[in-house]
């Protein structure tokens, strides 16, 4: 697992068009998720999401996943479970205070960081701490209807936004565009009849 998990760290940048991938068919998902019931599809999900991320990154599930914002090395491995940085004992060559033979999951988080795309800047953003209600969830499925639910949100306001704007319009507007005059023949002819 820990020569998997610093090949993940080594390839930070392909883990996370990956993970974007992903990230991107899910939220395209939402829609059959919300149908089927996000209940129903939680279990099968998180089951996948374990496998891959278990074997990946040695993920502990705990429903919150960072790995995008730390150089897709997991801090749930750090025996100390630090979210936002490595603790004052980081030995000499980066390894850690408490497993001697295991590199810091710090120091390997700034190396995955510095490959990704903006790792550098969310490496640095505070994380919260881990809400262990929800362990063993997917955070896939999580984020994915978080992000959909905030499109269909962003659409709903440029909605409102139109109909808000339209009777202003209808205001300034008129209802009809003015007839063009008739030609002379025309309504000579209609005299006639």
């Amino acid at each position: 697992m820990y020569r998997i998990r610093m090949f993940a760290v080594r390839h930070a940048r392909k883990f996370e068009r990956i993970y974007t991938w992903i990230e991107r068919v899910m939220v395209l998902l939402d829609p059959v998720f919300a149908r089927i019931g996000y209940n129903r599809v939680e279990r099968p999900i998180a089951l996948v999401e374990k496998g891959v991320k278990t074997l990946l990154f040695d993920c502990k599930m705990c429903g919150q996943c960072v790995l995008s914002s730390t150089g897709m090395s997991c801090p749930m491995n750090c025996p100390k479970q630090l979210r936002n940085g490595p603790c004052g004992g980081v030995r000499d060559g980066g390894f850690c205070e408490v497993k001697p033979e295991m590199k810091c999951v710090w120091v390997l988080a700034w190396d995955g960081a510095s490959r990704m795309k903006d790792g550098a800047e969310k490496i640095r953003e505070v994380m919260p701490p881990v809400e262990h209600s929800l362990q063993g969830s997917s955070s896939w499925l999580r984020v994915s209807r978080e992000k959909a639910e905030a499109i269909r949100e962003s659409r709903e306001a440029s909605r409102k936004t139109l109909a808000k704007a339209f009777p202003e319009a209808r205001a300034n507007e008129p209802a009809a565009a003015p007839l063009s005059v008739e030609p002379s023949k025309a309504t000579q002819a209609e005299a006639e009849k």
